[in-house]
């Protein structure tokens, strides 16, 4: 068989007697794997999975880890242990494994597929004959607890050896406290391509030519006021949305580039980190009525060589047409000049004043109710400075709808002017993808899953690269009873955006809760981007699924405690699953959280 012996994960663990004289140190990367749902696959079927196990062993495991110079060291239950000479080989050997169990899978039912997790980490190991020991081997074992189903979870030590040597990206997941272990590890998850519907956001299939892909990093504000920083920010945000819509293009979102304003890190590194090959990045400066902005573009796949640079100093009442007049070299640099035909035209307003509200509100709706206040406030006067404001409208749609939604207020009027307020965004532009999207959210709510799937059919046609419009679908495809295809869509909008806000991790729980997945949704929605009210009432539903019952009416106390006035009845009123049986899903798991 593949795995066996008993004691699984634990041993790892163990504290050993090591007799002095048959004690080894050594350099080792370790990697730990472990068969997700051992327990619930050997219930199911007992025989066909031992059998199973040992076709994978013979089969894949040993001719893996043969090929790249690994060692078995033992087999414990479910999981395994194996050690390589080098973390290159580590991780290759690892990529291999998980695209061949996948190839495995592919004529298994579902629920009788064979998935691991895997950790791999880079440590000190002490030897006793043909076993190894130590926080080396800790380490690793708690990494693959880490892992998604099919994934890969690598220490820093690992990521040091192998980034720019591996055709795998990373994605930097911080400091992560492990039990048992002093110090919090850096983990970074491995993102590789695959096709098992069950694997969650990095799995997702690199859609884009890797010659096209790229990050615009936020444009340095080199104005004398400091508070002119939002102006440089509406710039870079302004050319992201630009580059978006040009078909073939990949394009990281604002939210992941935006973590690297400010910091001095060099941008062959982030191209590596964000997986792309060209880096745009430049500078504004703004004063009375003059701009000039300076931007260049840069192939860190040709040693961070400059492909293009230029400087535009322009009448400030000339802004759109520098944006425009930056996107237009960029793509005719990169993809040539027959590609200037696919750039779409966007609205610009002809008030400035209405522009730098829209900028200013651009990112206060998801943060508090005051600031979604604010934000409303900012656009209602923006829309009365340009009714024909296509983006300042479907913003003030999204505010007001979310001030009933997340901030307490009463539907309506909230309900109908936010519903008046997209469809006038949507009749004014109906090549904005942002307009598409929120109108397609809106009329979800009213159960209007037709129109609401064009919406977004729509959204996702204009601009392939916006992942708030993949976030926003995951969530109406899990209602309309499509979760597998949620997956998908969520594993999009990570790859687009490896640096997320908070909500993907509350929206990736929610899709990994209706696929079955409750301990990879407990481990989502306990990450410190997330944990927090209403994340807490999902988190809460996971535990209880799980049986975990006095956590799950912790969970639930605690969401209560910030959403004092929810109740299922209002729920079960306002709900917007559409089949029966989801709602009885749901039903059941809150009431098990109490």
């Amino acid at each position: 068989m593949f795995l066996s012996g008993s004691g699984g994960r634990a041993e790892f663990q163990r504290h050993h007697k090591v007799i002095e004289k048959t004690v080894q140190r050594r350099l080792a990367a370790i990697l730990v794997a472990d068969v997700v749902g051992y327990s619930r696959l050997m219930a199911a079927d007992e025989v066909g999975t031992l059998e199973a196990l040992k076709r994978r062993r013979s089969d894949i495991l040993d001719p893996v880890v043969k090929a790249h110079g690994g060692r078995v060291v033992k087999l414990m239950g479910d999981g395994v242990l194996v050690e390589f000479g080098s973390a290159v080989k580590a991780v290759d050997a690892a990529l291999k494994l998980q695209e061949k169990f996948t190839t495995a899978n592919d004529d298994i039912p579902e629920d009788h597929r064979i998935l691991l997790r895997v950790g791999i980490n880079l440590g000190d190991v002490i030897g006793e004959g043909s076993d190894i020991y130590g926080d080396g081997v800790n380490i690793a074992a708690r990494l693959e607890a880490l892992a998604e189903p099919g994934g890969i979870a690598i220490s820093r030590s690992v990521y040091e050896q192998v980034r720019g040597k591996s055709t795998a990206s990373f994605t930097d997941l911080g400091e992560q406290p492990l039990k048992n272990i002093v110090d919090p590890v850096r983990v970074y998850r491995v993102e590789m391509e695959a096709e098992d519907k069950s694997f969650v956001a990095n799995k997702t299939k690199i859609v884009s030519d890797q010659k096209i892909s790229i990050a615009v990093l936020p444009f340095d504000n080199m104005s004398s006021d400091p508070n002119h920083s939002y102006f440089s920010d509406g710039i870079t945000e302004d050319i992201i949305t630009d580059l978006s819509n040009v078909p073939g293009f990949f394009v990281i979102a604002r939210n992941s580039t935006f973590a690297y304003k400010g910091k001095s890190t060099d941008v062959r590194q982030i191209a590596r980190d964000l997986g792309v090959r060209y880096i745009l990045e430049g500078s504004a400066r703004r004063s009375e009525n003059r701009i000039r902005i300076n931007a260049q573009l840069i192939d860190a796949a040709e040693g961070g060589g400059h492909v293009w640079a230029e400087r535009f100093d322009r009448d400030l009442a000339d802004i759109f047409a520098v944006q425009d007049e930056v996107t237009r070299r960029v793509v005719e640099a990169i993809a040539g000049k027959l590609s200037l035909n696919s750039i779409s035209k966007r609205y610009h307003p002809t008030n400035l004043e209405a522009y730098d509200l829209v900028v200013r509100s651009r990112n206060l709706w998801a943060q508090s109710k005051a600031a979604n206040d604010e934000a409303r406030y900012q656009l209602e006067r923006a829309v009365g400075l340009d009714a024909n404001y296509c983006e300042a409208q479907w913003r003030l749609a999204a505010v007001t709808l979310f001030s009933w939604i997340h901030w307490g207020e009463p539907k309506e009027p909230s309900f109908s002017n936010a519903l008046a307020r997209a469809r006038r965004a949507v009749e004014i532009d109906p090549t904005d993808s942002g307009a598409r999207w929120i109108l397609g959210y809106i009329v979800s709510r009213e159960r209007r899953w037709d129109e609401a799937q064009e919406q977004y059919d729509a959204a996702l046609r204009l601009n392939p690269n916006d992942p708030e419009v993949l976030v926003f679908l995951t969530e109406f495809l899990i209602i309309s009873g499509r979760p597998q295809e949620a997956i998908d869509a969520v594993g999009k909008a990570f790859r687009l955006n490896p640096h997320p806000p908070g909500f993907y991790f509350w929206v990736l729980g929610f899709a990994q809760i209706a696929n079955g997945l409750y301990e990879s949704a407990v481990s989502t929605l306990r990450r410190e981007e997330t944990y927090r009210s209403p994340s807490r009432r999902f988190l809460a539903a996971a535990l209880a699924l799980l049986g975990r019952t006095a956590e799950a009416q912790e969970e639930a106390r605690l969401f209560l405690v910030t959403n004092p006035h929810w109740r299922i009845s209002s729920w079960l009123k306002n709900n917007t699953l559409k089949n029966p049986k989801d709602l009885e899903f749901w039903l059941s798991a809150y009431r098990l959280a109490g």
